[in-house]
């Protein structure tokens, strides 16, 4: 098991420094360390300044997901109106993430923790910025201008893979939002009112990112073709990691998304990070 001190070495040789804000998702599993020590690590080297944030989504709470369709698939009309009424609305300071991995979870159960409230899409962060950048998180807004990760782009934060691929860049979604004339469509959530539970309904931009691998290859081998490349990689305990600025990484993916996306890319849903929402 490696300790605290040592992770923070690998953190600071990989460029994280003090004073940083930065958005994380880890695969503690591959990186080989519990998440109290992962985050011990974390905070230790962004310091009293920096801010540490993480996506804490919560797929379960829709009945337009393929999570849902899944669940219902084998019950019966009133067994699946018995659950529907049943289902519990979101919480911020109670519903857990699903998963987002135990890094998520650990700043989520934090003392201190500030989480945004958005029904489906939440992040959680703990530092200096937390409160500034998941305030007003737009209920209609998933992961767009109005969401946290608007606010991550204009404030020059950092991407942090640890033990993850781009798969689960949750960054690269705010670029669908800036590609033309994205596609849209309805997804409905459960949401608390008076200690009720209420189901709402939305439009918002139809996401989807099963093609994020093959976008991340690309700004990778893009990025290291230049005089001063921006991703820098190293091991992390026992696995690969990655951090690079978000801005970078959300300009190169709406121009890519422009590119290499039709409007109508998949036409097979899969709970792929995000996905679950289709």
């Amino acid at each position: 098991m490696t300790d605290t001190p040592s992770l923070a070495e690998d953190l600071v040789t990989l460029g994280l420094r003090p004073g940083a804000t930065v958005l994380a998702h880890a695969s503690l599993r591959r990186v080989g360390f519990g998440p109290d020590m992962a985050l011990d690590a974390l905070r230790d080297v962004l310091g009293p300044e920096g801010t540490l944030v993480v996506p804490t989504f919560t797929a379960g709470n829709s009945d337009t997901s393929p999570a849902y369709r899944d669940r219902i698939r084998n019950m019966t009309t009133d067994q699946i109106k018995a659950l529907h009424k049943e289902m519990p609305p979101f919480d911020p300071d109670r519903t857990p993430s699903e998963g987002m991995g135990q890094l998520a979870e650990a700043v989520r159960r934090t003392e201190g923790r500030v989480r945004s409230t958005h029904p489906q899409t939440s992040f959680a962060a703990v530092g200096a910025r937390a409160e500034e950048l998941l305030a007003g998180h737009d209920g209609a807004c998933h992961l767009g201008e109005s969401s946290p990760l608007g606010r991550l782009y204009e404030a020059g934060a950092q991407v942090l893979l640890m033990g993850v691929g781009f798969e689960v860049c949750s960054a690269f979604h705010l670029a669908e939002y800036r590609v033309p004339d994205p596609p849209r469509r309805r997804y409905r959530c459960v949401v608390g009112q008076g200690g009720v539970g209420r189901w709402i309904g939305y439009e918002d931009v139809d996401l989807d990112d099963r093609d994020f691998g093959a976008l991340g290859a690309d700004f990778e081998k893009g990025d290291a073709a230049r005089p001063d490349p921006v991703v820098h990689g190293g091991r992390v305990g026992d696995a690969y990691a990655r951090l690079f600025p978000l801005d970078e990484a959300v300009d190169f993916a709406t121009q890519w998304l422009s590119g290499n996306r039709s409007r109508r890319l998949f036409t097979d849903p899969s709970q792929n990070a995000a996905g679950f929402l289709h």
